[in-house]
Formats: structure tokens, C-alpha cells, sequence
């Protein structure tokens, strides 16, 4: 491997990397929203099915071809098809993982101002704060900093040693909510809500809801696993490590359902409050608890390491492709992508009433995303982006590469892949290519 693109000093800085850029705010923000819209236990069963059955099989695919060519997701495609209109794919892997960092850096720097709202005891108001200019410019300006700061430190001595640290801290700060929120009287509502499934509730658009966040909670079709793959190892063993991942990404999105859920059952709060849940039901509610004060700090500050562990990796994929295909020199080129998140970060900072002209922006249909910048940003980027890019990579891997080829790359240092070898084949080539295919005709509300 070359001695310049770094990699992975142990399996388990790998796990706990990789596991990082799966896990942030979409298992925290995002999950418990999606659950309470979707009637609760019954939905979990069908996420976790899908996540194994699904995203699990295509996870594997990139971080095959990561590790075959070491190579970021346009070098990695370029390898096995030179002069192809398919490095487009890898070239838009690269766009959407400095497109999603740009407005992720927005949600992730409200996260901090609220740590030290809520230990100040006066969460205020959200709207007024999420309005003020400067505030929330300071605030996408610090997230970006610290997130350069660590992948500037380079692979294991910057990624792996900060997932190694950041990542216990996040597990040790959900078990402390979790015990918190369990012994809220009344809480045991939550908990039947969110672990006592009614599977009457199960339609066709819960099945499609756990499609989405499946896909999006781990982190895939924008070439991040082909990244993070490339700095693997020949010896490592690919299907267990996927596995691992895996697991850590559901555990922390199950253990955020048990915070959220019996904290918000315990004080009468609707489980489908959506989106604002995080910034405005919470802080409300930890306010009419004992110790909620510091209990609503400990909250955002788990929130912002969750952000954190998702940053690095958005912006180690533009980074990567620079160093390995322009050569450029690390440390260096680390502070100029960082920047330039920055600069596309701040019209979406903007645009949540700090500036008329990004809050009506307004480009994409209204019954696709908002008309603010931040939430067109996110259904480009976050949406549609991710899931073409991931319909995409799916077919190159199953078809263009050779699905074969691919669970060759895989078998290389596992002892148990060989007795999946030819389901992942069929998977890859047909079962993970349609279900992306739905995923995006869902996004456009073609089964509304």
C-alpha cells in the first residue's frame, strides 16, 4: 500500500471508525421520529431486517471494492474500468459526501450551542435561535474546525485514534440516559410503545420507511465504505467486520429509542412530533425534570459527538480522492476542502430565517422538500443523491465489476463468507439493485 494514504492499525480502530460514520444524528435525530410516525415496536423488527438483509450484503460490496484497488471511490472504479463513463459514479460519491458535511455541519453545530443552552438552564426559544446570523455561522465554523483538526491527523493517527476515544464516550453517555429515562414514572408506556410490536400496523409505507432509514443510517452510496475499505488490510476478514458495523449502528439507534421513548411517554409528549423532537419537545421536556439541566447538556453533547463521528468521514472522502488522485499532500489540501464546506455550509445556515432569500430558496417542488436552502440541500444531497449514487454502485459492483469477483475480494481472509458466497451474488445483482430502485421511486412520491 502506498506509504501516503495511511490505514487502519487494528481491526477494532477499523469497526469503531466505520461503525462512527454510520452512527450520527440520523440514528438519534432522525430514527426515533421516523419509529414514532410508524407506529413503534413493529417497525424496529422490519428496520432490523432489512439492515441485515439489505444493507449489511451492499455494505460489503463497497468495502470490497475499497480494499481490491485501495483506492477512493473514483480511483477504486477507474481501476477495474479505465476510461468509463462509470468514474462519474465515484465523482458523485465525492460531491455528495461535501454536499451532505456542507448542511450536516448546520444541524451539528446547533447540537453544541444547545449543550451549553441547556446547562445554562434556559433552552430558549429555537426558531430565535436558529434565526441569528452570527451565531449560527460561529457555530457551522467550529463543527468544521474541530472535524479538519482530527482528519488532518490522517488515518490511524487522526480518525482511528479519535473514534477509539469518541465512540466509548457516545455508548457511556446513552447507557446514563437510558437509565435516566427508564425510571421516569409513567416511562413504561414508552417502553411498550417501542419494544411491543402491533403488527397490524405494518403497511407498505412502513415497509418503504424502513427501506430509507436502513440505507441512510449506514452511511451508503456515496462511496464511504469504498474509503474506508481502501486503508483494509488483505488480511483482514471483511464479512465480520461489516457484521460488527453493523451491529453497532442498530445498537445505538435501538438504545436512542430508549431514551427517547420513555422520556417523551413519561411527561404525555406525542411520539410523532418529527423533526423538531430533538431541538424543541426535548428541551422543553428535560426542563420539567429533576437535574434536567444537566441531564438536557449531557443529551446535546452526546448528540454532537454522534454528529462528530459523522463529519470525519464526510469529509475523509473528498480528502482521499484528492490525495490519491491529485496527489495532493494531506495535511494541506484537509483545510482547503474544510473551507470550502464551509462556504457551501453557509447559505444553509442561513436559511432558517437569518436570510429571506435562502429561507423561500425554494428550487425543488414544495411536496418533495421545504423551501429553505438546508432542507433542499438535504433532499439533493442527502436524499436523492445518496440513493442514485447507491443504485449506481450497486450495479457496477453486481454487474460491471462482476458480483463474482467481488465475493472473491470478500472471501480473501474470511472463514465463514464461503457459505453465503452465492446468496450475496443473487443479492448484489438483483435483490439490493431493485430495492434501491424503490427507494428512490418513493423518494419522488410515486406510492403516495
Amino acid at each position: 500500500m502506498q506509504s501516503h494514504r495511511g490505514e487502519w492499525s487494528s481491526k477494532i480502530g477499523f469497526i469503531l471508525a466505520a461503525s462512527g460514520s454510520a452512527i450520527g444524528l440520523g440514528n438519534i435525530w432522525r430514527y426515533p421520529y421516523i419509529v414514532g410516525k410508524n407506529g413503534g415496536a413493529a417497525f424496529v423488527i422490519i428496520y432490523l431486517l432489512i439492515v441485515v438483509i439489505i444493507g449489511l450484503p451492499y455494505m460489503l460490496g463497497e468495502l470490497a471494492l475499497g480494499r481490491s484497488s485501495q483506492k477512493n471511490p473514483v480511483g477504486a472504479i477507474g481501476a477495474i474500468k479505465p476510461g468509463s463513463w462509470w468514474k462519474g459514479v465515484g465523482y458523485l460519491g465525492v460531491l455528495t459526501g461535501l454536499g451532505i458535511l456542507s448542511f450536516y455541519g448546520v444541524i451539528a453545530g446547533w447540537t453544541v450551542g444547545y449543550v451549553f443552552k441547556m446547562f445554562s438552564g434556559a433552552p430558549g426559544n429555537f426558531a430565535a435561535f436558529i434565526s441569528e446570523p452570527v451565531q449560527v455561522t460561529l457555530l457551522l465554523a467550529f463543527f468544521i474546525f474541530i472535524t479538519a483538526a482530527i482528519v488532518h491527523g490522517g488515518v490511524s493517527g487522526g480518525i482511528e485514534r479519535w473514534s477509539k476515544i469518541l465512540m466509548p464516550i457516545l455508548f457511556v453517555l446513552m447507557v446514563i440516559l437510558i437509565i435516566y429515562a427508564v425510571s421516569l414514572p409513567g416511562s413504561g408506556a414508552g417502553l411498550r410503545f417501542y419494544l411491543m410490536p402491533d403488527f397490524s400496523k405494518i403497511d407498505g409505507n412502513v415497509i418503504l420507511a424502513a427501506l430509507g432509514q436502513a440505507f441512510f443510517s449506514l452511511s451508503l452510496g456515496m462511496g464511504l465504505m469504498i474509503t474506508y475499505g481502501s486503508y483494509v488490510t488483505k488480511s483482514d476478514d471483511l464479512f465480520s467486520s461489516a457484521g460488527y458495523i453493523v451491529f453497532f449502528d442498530s445498537l445505538i439507534a435501538i438504545m436512542s429509542g430508549l431514551i427517547i421513548f420513555p422520556a417523551l411517554f413519561a411527561s404525555g409528549q406525542d411520539p410523532e412530533a418529527g423533526a423538531k423532537l430533538v431541538f424543541v419537545v426535548f428541551p422543553e421536556l428535560f426542563m420539567t425534570m429533576p437535574f434536567g439541566s444537566i441531564i438536557g447538556g449531557i443529551f446535546f453533547i452526546l448528540l454532537s459527538v454522534a454528529a462528530l463521528t459523522s463529519t470525519i468521514s464526510l469529509l475523509e472522502v473528498p480528502v482521499a480522492f484528492l490525495v490519491d488522485e491529485k496527489k495532493f499532500h494531506r495535511k494541506r489540501i484537509v483545510w482547503v476542502v474544510a473551507g470550502i464546506a464551509f462556504l457551501l455550509g453557509l447559505p444553509s445556515a442561513l436559511s432558517q430565517g437569518a436570510n429571506d432569500f435562502f429561507s423561500n430558496f425554494g428550487l425543488i417542488p414544495e411536496r418533495l422538500a421545504d423551501p429553505d436552502f438546508l432542507s433542499q440541500m438535504s433532499f439533493v444531497f442527502g436524499d436523492f443523491s445518496l440513493a442514485f449514487g447507491a443504485l449506481l454502485l450497486s450495479i457496477f459492483i453486481g454487474w460491471v465489476w462482476g458480483a463474482k469477483a467481488a465475493a472473491a475480494e470478500i472471501a480473501q481472509g474470511s472463514r465463514f463468507f464461503g457459505k453465503v458466497f452465492n446468496i450475496w451474488v443473487i443479492m448484489m445483482r438483483y435483490v439490493i439493485p431493485l430495492s434501491i430502485f424503490i427507494i428512490l421511486l418513493n423518494l419522488f412520491g410515486l406510492f403516495n
